[in-house]
């Protein structure tokens, strides 16, 4: 347990950016789930329009440092060619 003003405010801290990061977690998979039902559907406009819409969301998780950058990048490059693919 905190005893020092000092870690009783960095604990404080802590348990507000765990809420945020968590919100903001959440609100990345919500993007990359509405991909992957649009992939799923075939219907390749509605995944590209899905795809684009994930995108910024996916890189503002790796400026907050909520997701690893590489992480991302594959991510978004699976999703890319896996769109690619339903027009062939």
């Amino acid at each position: 347990m905190a005893n020092t003003p000092q870690s009783k405010k960095r604990a404080r801290q802590s348990e507000t950016r765990k809420d945020i990061n968590k919100a903001r977690r959440s609100r990345i998979r919500t993007f990359l789930r509405k991909v992957e039902e649009a992939i799923a559907s075939g219907n390749q406009e509605a995944a590209t329009a899905a795809l684009r819409s994930a995108q910024p969301e996916l890189a503002r998780g790796v400026t907050k440092g909520v997701m690893h950058k590489n992480t991302v990048a594959r991510k978004m490059s699976r999703l890319a060619s896996r769109v690619k693919a339903i027009a062939q």
